[in-house]
């Protein structure tokens, strides 16, 4: 953890910059072991659809963090769901994913969407504690997946 106190600031992501490409690059492992960064094709299609909304966090100009906010209109109202929240490990402790989080649900509300959900694995003790003190509820609920 950095002893710097310059504020965190949390913008949507409006276009597909360089530094935007080069943080995701290092951000996206610290997420997931599993899947590949974005490039920058893939990025601009995620900054550019409707469904999407890509938070960033910056300290001194550089991205330190980010979230994705999906939201979709069914038939029962607006849903949303915060997926890919990453923060860098050298800024974790210092409230960089609740305000990534607050965006995020700010933007919900704006929507219309009456709640968000999102998903954290268990081995995940910080954010899952950052959740619950926000005010998420976990929910008894059957989570499938069907690989393709």
């Amino acid at each position: 953890m950095t002893d710097d106190k310059a504020p965190i600031e949390v913008d949507e992501c409006r276009t597909v910059s360089d530094d935007l490409v080069e943080a995701m690059q290092r951000l996206i492992p610290q997420l997931s072991s599993s899947s590949s960064p974005p490039n920058r094709a893939e990025l601009e299609e995620i900054v550019a659809s409707p469904a999407t909304t890509l938070f960033v966090a910056r300290h001194r100009g550089r991205i330190v963090g980010a979230l994705t906010l999906v939201a979709f209109r069914i038939p029962t109202g607006v849903r949303t769901r915060i997926e890919d929240v990453v923060v860098d490990e050298t800024m974790r402790g210092r409230r960089v994913g609740e305000q990534l989080s607050e965006a995020a649900l700010e933007t919900a509300r704006r929507l219309g969407a009456r709640n968000t959900d999102l998903t954290s694995r268990p081995s995940r003790q910080a954010a899952n504690r950052l959740y619950a003190r926000m005010g998420f509820e976990r929910r008894e609920s059957n989570v499938y997946r069907f690989t393709l």
